[in-house]
């Protein structure tokens, strides 16, 4: 092999931009990160469960997840891990849609996209030539631009949920999932089986569900930082084996190897960690 660049090794390249979203999407965005990453080998990543949900909207090679190539897509709400590839690069917008967002944005239920992948033009027709104007964007200034007024006009289009059942969201994810949901049932004046319904249909996951999602997601970020035993009691589980049982059930793996291998999350991504 000759020339200049005879025995370099190729590198990886990422790129990740932050932008806050619009004030009139507060409560349904938490925030738009624009990414673009090259590597001269496949990128195997493990995704654990989380409460936001990543509405991509890719204008580069398709992401596989679970082992099917997807474009632009909605992963809805999930109590498992998530495996994705992609083989030589990745260029999208990801939009991180709270549990409130996900119908108000997408005009669909929850339950629809929850546990899956679901092509954005499947979803929202309108979108589908976002990957074209996302690819002839001059900036990431732009391409936030155009993803920040197709996500007003979503708004302005559907209705929001019903206030009792954000003020569960809102609840639920302030006490880091550790608040009585038989507590926030009597406060709203339904039954347990009308919420568990309403709330699991609209939003994706039961409020049980999604306050478990949350506690693992609080707690899984201080893995590797404090011992585990400290990490239960101060997150509200009874004891360390019952963090790890959750650790396994949510990130499919233990809090040891969970924390050794340190990925990216939602949260992370959105706090530049």
């Amino acid at each position: 092999m000759t020339g200049d660049n005879a025995g370099v090794e190729p590198v990886r390249r990422i790129e990740v931009v932050r932008h806050r979203a619009h004030p009139a999407l507060r409560g349904l965005v938490a925030g738009v990160v624009g990414m673009s990453e090259l590597s001269p080998v496949p990128v195997h990543r493990r995704q654990p469960a989380g409460s936001l949900v990543p509405l991509v909207l890719s204008f580069g090679d398709p992401l596989e997840i679970e082992g099917v190539a997807h474009d632009s897509f909605v992963a809805g709400l999930s109590t498992g891990c998530t495996a994705t590839c992609f083989e030589r690069g990745q260029d999208c917008v990801q939009v991180y849609l709270t549990p409130v967002g996900i119908s108000r944005l997408l005009g669909v239920p929850g339950r629809e996209v929850a546990g899956r992948a679901v092509a954005v033009g499947d979803l929202v027709p309108s979108w589908r030539g976002v990957a074209d104007r996302l690819a002839s964007a001059r900036s990431w200034a732009e391409r936030f631009a155009a993803v920040e007024s197709l996500l007003l006009e979503s708004a302005r289009r559907t209705d929001p949920v019903p206030e009792w059942m954000a003020g569960m969201c809102r609840d639920i994810t302030a006490s880091g999932g550790t608040v009585r949901i038989g507590d926030l049932v009597s406060e709203s004046g339904w039954s347990h089986r009308y919420v568990a319904r309403m709330f699991g249909g609209r939003i994706g996951l039961t409020p049980k569900q999604l306050a478990g999602v949350i506690r693992f997601e609080r707690a899984a970020l201080e893995l590797g930082r404090r011992p585990l035993a400290e990490i239960a009691a101060v997150h509200g589980y009874s004891d360390q084996s019952h963090l790890t049982r959750d650790v396994i059930r949510y990130a499919d793996e233990t809090p040891t190897r969970l924390a050794a291998a340190n990925r990216p999350t939602a949260h992370t991504a959105l706090a530049g960690r």
